[in-house]
């Protein structure tokens, strides 16, 4: 029995090959310091397990969910948007509940999507992007994020022929792998761009509570007009230390919402009660932990940097997100540094090639062990006297 086409289309899983060379190498008994996962590194907050341990008690929540999830979780997601970021979010049709945004990355091109259709992506960009091409059986054209823009995309480099023909748009900030963020102007001329282009418009807001020196990120909805033509994505993962809860959700456009919830219909009864019980602890109660969590991130942030400039990598300092790009030395590619850094030196980083063609040129670390760990693994690097 053979395989589908679509499965046989997939892009080959770019972490997990990642943590199968890691793996090898801690099986050799090596201390590798790892910098290229994306995996908070943090316990969720005690106040949402007790929360999740007091629903699970609950018989009424070992019953199915909602189809389309508590009522209860999808008020508190608009409670959420509505204090968080000035956006009304009506809850009972513009909010979809997810088994984590990775769940809506996919599903969006197949809910909305015809095969042949087009739609863009960033590059470079959030692998698993490229896994809902794939199954939902379409194609795609990127548009490059290049340094000298701020890793924003350009409008006006796009082809009229890309335009006329791209019918969904992935945008993400702050931005994995590049750490950059975006302004409420930028979302304002990409609303206006997909009016004039009938393109409709996924915001993938993971690491939306993660910006640094006192600004924090934008959400796409705060721009005038943006659910005539787009939803967004948030997830608890990053926000809450809950990555492996799978816990996320789209809010936004109503029709595109619709679609989601529609596919998810055929797919799943909804999500654990008793997880969404504790979602709603997780955006209703105090945001303390969020406060804390992101002041760890920017001192590890300005840790690396600091570290980063002692040896001489000139590296910039990410604007958000727990990531930081870094430029590879001369004479390298992506994952020749990657692989040396691994080999010689005990430290995994991402390649930046795996993230696209315009992220070669790069490694991307991840912000997700503690300082000392960090200065131990640049420490480490110096000693190839590379810079």
């Amino acid at each position: 029995m053979e395989f589908s086409t679509r499965l046989q289309q997939l892009p080959k899983q770019f972490f997990a090959t990642l943590v199968q060379k890691v793996g090898a190498a801690v099986a050799e008994g090596r201390d590798v310091i790892n910098l290229g996962q994306g995996n908070p590194d943090q316990p969720t907050p005690p106040h949402i397990i007790k929360a999740m341990q007091e629903a699970v008690i609950n018989p009424q929540t070992h019953k199915y969910s909602p189809f389309r999830g508590l009522p209860e979780f999808k008020e508190a997601i608009a409670e959420f948007y509505a204090r968080e970021y000035g956006v009304e979010i009506d809850a009972n049709t513009e909010v979809a509940i997810l088994f984590g945004t990775k769940i809506g990355v996919v599903e969006l091109p197949i809910a909305i999507m015809n095969p042949g259709d087009s739609m863009l992506l960033p590059d470079p960009g959030y692998p698993d992007y490229w896994s809902g091409v794939a199954l939902a059986d379409v194609k795609f054209d990127t548009i490059p994020l290049l340094a000298e823009n701020d890793f924003l995309p350009d409008y006006t480099t796009v082809s009229d022929e890309v335009k006329a023909r791209a019918k969904l748009m992935y945008l993400n900030y702050p931005n994995n792998p590049t750490g950059a963020v975006a302004n409420l102007s930028f979302f304002d001329e990409t609303v206006q761009f997909a009016k004039d282009h009938d393109i409709a418009v996924m915001h993938d807001f993971a690491y939306g509570a993660i910006g640094f020196d006192g600004e924090k990120p934008v959400s796409f909805l705060q721009a005038a007009g943006a659910k005539d033509v787009g939803v967004e994505l948030y997830t608890l993962s990053k926000t809450y230390n809950m990555a492996g809860w799978r816990v996320g959700f789209a809010v936004g456009n109503a029709k595109l919402i619709e679609a989601l919830n529609l596919v998810q219909d055929h797919l799943f009864v909804s999500l654990f009660p008793a997880v969404q019980e504790a979602g709603i602890a997780a955006l209703t109660s105090s945001q303390e932990c969020v406060t804390e969590l992101v002041a760890m991130y920017e001192s590890r942030r300005n840790a690396l940097k600091v570290a980063c400039d002692r040896i001489g990598w000139a590296v910039t300092a990410p604007k958000g997100s727990f990531f930081a790009w870094l430029p590879v030395p001369e004479g390298y590619t992506s994952e020749a540094f990657a692989d040396l850094l691994l080999e010689q030196a005990d430290v995994a980083v991402a390649a930046g090639n795996g993230f696209g063609e315009y992220g070669e040129g790069y490694v991307r670390v991840g912000l997700l062990v503690d300082e000392d760990r960090l200065h131990e693994a640049i420490t480490r690097i110096s000693k190839l006297n590379l810079f």
